[in-house]
């Protein structure tokens, strides 16, 4: 965990299933609750993903959490699945241009199906680092995914880029001096927009040409509901960034098709109309080839060229 950082969540609540917890979110961060063992009366981020995916790892406070957000905006579940089919969708994608090795930053809890078994459809050697800081997500990861090789699960915040690609364990596995396809799937709206940006750009600023980043985010139309779905999320804080914002963050990455849309569209465009007020707005963004040999070490030089098809 980053220097400074406290842990994010506390507190108990008598009844998790009817009463709200009591919980202390540090601003901005992207973290669970690491305490000496597993609180289930406090709600987590991972558990209440799971949850509304149809997955099996959550607790009262989880679902209850989750149905009182429901409440607000019932289609959330439809926007979580849509976001896992497009993770998907996007790491085949990366592995059809050839990347082989895939970095799931905040990876959650595991689902079916994986990163690793999308990307190995495609390219069946394809190695794969799931990174987490949650304990609980970690040990479900090294139980159910890190069970072959190639394939591997890191506890490291996805917040330190140079101490994610720097770690260990990460690269038993990852050659950062080659290709890689990093993915940030629905865990930016948890940074605010600056500390987003800064995450992106660091890990863009260490990758190798040819690598990808595949970015996706939730975003409410009005304004008031994202107030409202923000203040009833107590598993962390959730911000709901901008179209603008969105796009920024793949800054100085040449994007694949469309750019930026809907999750459940992508690669197509236009996206399909609509009345809902709530998207999962995505991408897939591309490094391109550093324009000279003497540009600082730890800086790509990204030189603009085609649009790439995103077929």
């Amino acid at each position: 965990m980053a220097a400074g950082v406290a842990a994010a969540q506390a507190g108990v609540a008598a009844d998790a299933a009817t009463a709200r917890p009591v919980v202390l979110r540090d601003a901005g961060a992207v973290l669970a609750a690491m305490t000496s063992g597993l609180d289930t009366t406090v709600p987590n981020m991972a558990r209440v993903y799971n949850y509304w995916l149809g997955g099996k790892d959550h607790f009262a406070a989880d679902r209850a959490e989750a149905d009182r957000l429901v409440v607000l905006y019932p289609p959330l579940p439809a926007l979580v699945r849509e976001n896992r089919a497009f993770l998907i969708k996007a790491a085949g994608w990366a592995a059809r241009q050839g990347i082989g090795q895939f970095i799931d930053l905040g990876a959650g809890l595991p689902v079916s199906p994986a990163i690793h078994q999308a990307a190995r459809a495609v390219l069946p050697a394809a190695r794969i680092a799931y990174v987490d800081i949650d304990p609980v997500v970690l040990s479900h990861a090294r139980a159910l995914l890190a069970t072959s090789d190639g394939v591997t699960a890191v506890g490291a915040d996805l917040r330190d880029p140079a101490a994610v690609l720097g770690h260990a364990d990460l690269r038993a596995v990852i050659d950062p001096a080659r290709p890689v396809c990093v993915i940030l799937g629905a865990v930016l709206h948890f940074l605010d927009p600056d500390a987003a940006r800064a995450v992106t750009a660091g890990y863009v600023s260490l990758l190798a040409p040819g690598s990808c980043l595949i970015l996706s985010c939730a975003r409410f139309e009005n304004e008031e509901l994202a107030k409202q779905l923000a203040a009833e999320y107590t598993a962390a804080t959730w911000h709901n960034h901008s179209p603008a914002d969105i796009a920024g963050f793949f800054g100085g990455l040449e994007l694949a098709g469309p750019g930026v849309t809907e999750a459940r569209t992508w690669p197509r465009w236009p996206p399909e109309a609509d009345d809902r007020n709530g998207h999962v707005l995505a991408g897939v963004g591309r490094v391109l080839r550093m324009c000279s040999r003497h540009a600082h070490e730890d800086r790509r030089c990204l030189i603009a060229g085609p649009t790439m098809s995103a077929g």
